[in-house]
């Protein structure tokens, strides 16, 4: 329809729907409608200071878009929000940020901006107090306490509470990603996706936490971080009452409850029930190891085994325990450690109740009421009930020893026995007995030790009741009753 035409229907409309009067007193436009009860008519009467404004509400209820974009043909109600998205194709920006330098398309951009830098928040929930930049975004959360959510999608019927969570998920469907990065090429289905991903090349962390100073590319991942420093877990499993920093932790700790698994593999169709998981899987089958060490050249699948590994290289133990100052390379390592102040055994067995620190201590104390030895040695035919135990066995084959002391350069084929030889050159002994102060360098050897003062004598015979302190002097004896003779005279 013409510009013309249009400006005739809204003056026939206006005419015929709406009647303005001017009082000299109040100086406000009233305007009275006769239009149906749903459209916005129950008070009778709507007032407004100008007349521009009684124009634009006019617009609004009868949905005239008289303005019109010639680049997208996209319409709109008033000259000025032609205007601002006229900019979008221009890519004029002439309201510019006194703090930062950066440019915006409209004043109202910049004026929301703005409030990044003074923090003003004027926009504040009645319900939980929590105050907002935006009138909009103060619209959208207000919506988590009413459970309105008036978006729903064409494909699947599934609701939101804003229009932009709509649109995002849209693109699931259509595979859409119209945000494309300048440096590597790479798109994304949204525009704050891009911006994240925009400052691993850039380096950018604009997000600081105030109270170790570490920097962070988004918000989200600060807010992670913070819980971190006040120990907060806001979120409870109704089922065990266990509690959890995050939402995400909690929602896939359900699914140890309910046994879901929504991440199915295409190749092999085994199930996982979080995304990281699949995504982990889903390399083993490609066997791509993209991520390599610039110092031994050892590759690995994803990055942050890369990372894990590094820490080998350069000692660097980033977490350290609370109560005793012990540092650890990695976070697991340092979770196991602090279970030994707590006492806490999280992990139970189904079979005999025995509990566990760790889920590997479970897995493995698992096989021992189901003798299976899953793992076949390909050379021997020897079995294992572990695959490290097979791998490190296999190293007997190979030759591999892969472990290197960096005091005498002595190879070793797993880390555990370069633990031990690494403390014959610092003749460091931190195990100490409590009854006699004796003092030793392995742990095994303060334990070994203990019994002569205790009597204890773990290692029972089959065969008869005699049992012993050490199990190399049980499999000594055991000889006796199988007439074994391993060890031959080199005479006869």
């Amino acid at each position: 329809m013409a510009y013309a035409q249009k400006k005739n229907k809204l003056g026939d409309i206006t005419s015929r729907n709406k009647s303005c009067k001017n009082t000299d007193h109040e100086n406000k436009f009233i305007v009275q409608t006769s239009l149906t009860q749903n459209e916005i008519t129950q008070a009778g009467e709507e007032r407004f200071s100008r007349k521009s404004h009684v124009t634009e509400h006019v617009r609004l209820l009868t949905g005239d878009k008289l303005y019109q974009c010639s680049e997208c043909q996209k319409c709109f109600r008033n000259k000025s929000h032609l205007i601002e998205h006229v900019r979008i194709h221009t890519g004029e920006k002439p309201f510019q940020c006194s703090e930062c330098q950066q440019r915006f398309c409209s004043k109202l951009s910049l004026s929301r901006h703005s409030r990044t830098h003074s923090g003003e928040k004027p926009y504040q929930c009645s319900e939980c107090q929590k105050c907002f930049r935006t009138k909009s975004y103060l619209t959208e959360h207000v919506r988590i306490h009413t459970e309105e959510k008036p978006y729903q999608c064409s494909e699947c019927q599934q609701r939101f509470c804003s229009k932009l969570s709509l649109s995002r998920h849209a693109r699931t469907h259509s595979g859409e990603k119209p945000y494309q990065c300048s440096e590597c090429q790479k798109c994304f289905s949204g525009q704050s996706t891009l911006t994240r991903h925009t400052r691993t090349h850039t380096g950018e962390k604009p997000y600081q936490c105030t109270e170790c100073q570490k920097c962070f590319i988004d918000k989200n991942t600060l807010t992670r971080h913070t819980i971190t420093h006040t120990g907060e877990k806001p979120y409870q499993c109704p089922e065990c009452q266990k509690c959890f920093s995050y939402n995400s932790r909690l929602t896939e700790h359900t699914r140890s409850h309910t046994g879901e698994k929504p991440y199915q593999c295409s190749k092999c169709q085994q199930r996982f029930c979080n995304k990281p998981s699949l995504s982990r899987h889903a390399i083993t089958h490609s066997l791509v190891k993209p991520n390599q060490c610039s110092e031994c050249q050892m590759c690995f699948t994803v990055k942050s085994s890369l990372t894990r590994h590094i820490r080998i290289h350069t000692g660097e133990k980033p977490y350290q325990c609370s109560e005793c100052q012990k540092c650890f390379s990695e976070k697991s390592s340092l979770t196991d450690h602090t279970r030994t102040h707590t006492g806490e055994k999280p992990y139970q067995c189904s079979e005999c109740q025995q509990r566990f620190r760790n889920k590997p201590s479970l897995t493995q104390h698992a096989i021992t009421h189901s003798l299976e030895k899953p793992f076949p040695c390909s050379e021997c035919q020897k079995c294992f009930r572990e695959k490290r135990r097979l791998t490190e066995h296999t190293r007997t084959h190979t030759g591999e020893k892969p472990f290197q002391c960096s005091e005498c350069q002595k190879r070793f084929r797993n880390k555990w026995r370069l633990t031990r030889h690494a403390v014959t050159h610092s003749l460091e002994k931190p195990y100490l007995c409590s009854e006699c102060q004796k003092c030793f360098s392995e742990k095994r050897g303060l334990t070994s030790h203990t019994r002569t003062h205790t009597g204890q004598h773990h290692y029972r015979c089959s065969e008869c009741p005699k049992s012993f302190r050490h199990k190399s002097y049980l499999t000594e004896h055991v000889r006796i009753h199988s007439g074994g003779k391993t060890y031959q005279s080199s005479n006869c």
